[in-house]
């Protein structure tokens, strides 16, 4: 077996790649698909299924097969709810049961609420190496493009009702009908409709103004499928081979069971299904939602962790486990969980095979360009000394830089994006003791004899052996400072963290010391 072949045996989009080939055969192209509705902030956990079908279709092209990437932005849906994170909520109101498209973006961004949505995903995506190809529904709706899909609903109408009756407790009536109506008086779906002529005509009522009408849905942009109808007739509509879904779709009698009955009725075939978990926020119960404005979007994602490691997140857990995206000191072990793959991936850590062959395609899967992966590994320090590092420069990536002279310069670029990852982590989202930062005036005002013997004794090591000794041996000119003047390790620890950063604690003291370096550690003891 090839080192191809053995790295995509371990990983879910290579399964999923093989049993979709298998299942619809050897076509010349093959469509995955993914969509939304913007209701709101398409949050990180709406980003899981887009990556989820990115992640299949690199899969699918790596097996040399032509691949088509659908995004559907299922912009002429119902405006249900305004969200709690949207400017002028009374004015948003107004618009309640609205297609979203005709809502206004009243932050003032784009020509609607829905595209002011959609614009950011499609900004953000790209800085992923997320290309879909997407497609409006609005448009594709009030341009008729489905006309014929609705009157093929119109037509099945018995059927149709069949099957969904077989999910649902309380039956739809004789009465109902596939498709719903934007009324031309109000724009609201507040209608009822009354009846099919068996051709192109639908007659309904809006029930606010109790007023009638007939359209023709050959050139009306009024009619609408509803979602468990709406969702098999594209499926036909575009010959979709895979789309994943939630656990809410997936589950017994959800919409996919429904939809793969429906499909048929199109004259189509179900496509191949995975069902993904939600995502929680660290610190954060229940599943997040886009009407409720609580959410964390892949533009927030992508401000603390690189685009590499955004990927890695979701290319290193199978879709069906729920997971947390961290925003505290998880942050930490993530990237060098992270790091620990790209060692894997560069032969520069020993491991079974299995596991090195697993993390391989995990690591080739995570990065932005997949086909230009670099041909060296990234500068491998831990996070937590960038962030170390980064504090005691005040956040000066430059000063970063020129700090570490075993830099190579193939290595620069990746370790600024991480760089600038970590301070804006720093900045925002770490916790306060975790945070801080090198004192430039006296901070410890009341210190024992010995306490200020020790701190120059220490200086003194400082000025001698700093910059000669490795950080385990300049660890013991620490506690021989603290042993000289009758102060417990513990005691003298504290005293130096107060000196020079004001805390009681901070960072492994030899390691910080040797970060903080020599003349900026005098100047600071000087000061006693």
């Amino acid at each position: 077996m090839s080192e191809d072949k053995k790295a995509e045996a371990f990983h879910w989009a290579d399964q999923i790649a093989e049993r979709i080939i298998r299942e619809k055969g050897d076509k010349e192209i093959y469509t995955c698909a993914s969509g939304i509705t913007p209701s709101g902030t398409v949050h990180i956990g709406n980003f899981r299924e887009i990556i989820t079908v990115d992640l299949v279709v690199r899969a699918l092209k790596r097996r040399g097969k032509k691949v088509r990437f659908i995004y559907s932005w299922d912009d002429y849906d119902v405006f249900r709810k305004v969200p709690k994170n949207m400017p002028k909520q009374d004015e948003l109101a107004t618009y309640l049961r609205k297609p979203i498209t005709m809502v206004p973006d009243t932050t003032g961004c784009a020509e609607s609420y829905a595209r002011a949505n959609e614009i950011k995903v499609e900004e953000s995506l790209p800085r992923v190496g997320i290309y879909p190809e997407y497609i409006y529904q609005a448009s594709r709706y009030r341009s008729n493009v489905y006309k014929d899909g609705i009157r093929r609903a119109l037509e099945m109408r018995s059927e149709i009702r069949d099957i969904l009756n077989e999910y649902r407790t309380e039956p739809l009536d004789e009465n109902w009908f596939p498709v719903s109506v934007f009324s031309s008086f109000t724009d609201r779906d507040n209608t009822e409709v009354l009846s099919w002529d068996g051709e192109w005509a639908i007659t309904y009522r809006d029930k606010d103004l109790d007023k009638v009408e007939t359209i023709d849905i050959r050139n009306t942009p009024n009619t609408k499928l509803p979602w468990r109808i709406d969702w098999p007739m594209r499926w036909a509509h575009e010959g979709v081979d895979f789309e994943p879904g939630g656990k809410d779709h997936l589950t017994e009698g959800g919409s996919y069971d429904t939809s793969k009955k429906i499909v048929k009725l199109f004259g189509g075939e179900p496509p191949v299904t995975l069902r993904y978990d939600f995502i929680k926020l660290k610190g954060m119960g229940g599943k997040m939602s886009s009407s409720s404005g609580e959410v964390a979007s892949l533009t927030d994602v992508l401000e603390i962790y690189t685009p590499e490691i955004a990927r890695y997140l979701f290319a290193g857990t199978r879709p069906g486990s729920e997971f947390a995206i961290s925003f505290d000191l998880d942050v930490l072990k993530i990237y060098e969980d992270y790091d620990t793959t790209e060692r894997i991936y560069y032969g520069l850590v020993d491991v079974k095979e299995q596991r090195r062959e697993k993390e391989k395609r995990i690591y080739e899967l995570s990065q932005v360009d997949e086909a230009n992966i670099e041909s060296d590994v990234s500068y491998q320090v831990p996070f937590r000394h960038l962030c170390n590092l980064l504090q005691v420069h005040s956040g000066d990536i430059d000063a970063v830089v020129a700090s570490l002279p075993d830099l190579k310069e193939s290595q620069v670029t990746r370790l600024r994006k991480k760089l600038s990852c970590a301070w804006r982590w720093i900045e925002n989202y770490a916790p306060e003791d975790f945070r801080f930062s090198l004192s430039d005036e006296k901070t410890c005002s009341e210190m024992s004899e010995n306490e200020l013997a020790a701190i120059r004794s220490l200086k003194n090591y400082v000025d001698e052996y700093l910059d000669v000794t490795d950080e385990k041996a300049f660890s013991e000119y620490i506690y021989k400072a603290a042993e000289e003047n009758g102060l417990d390790n513990a005691m003298f620890f504290k005293v130096v963290y107060k000196v020079l950063i004001n805390k009681e604690r901070g960072p492994k003291l030899a390691q910080f010391m040797k970060i903080v370096g020599k003349e900026r550690l005098l100047k600071i003891f000087s000061l006693y």
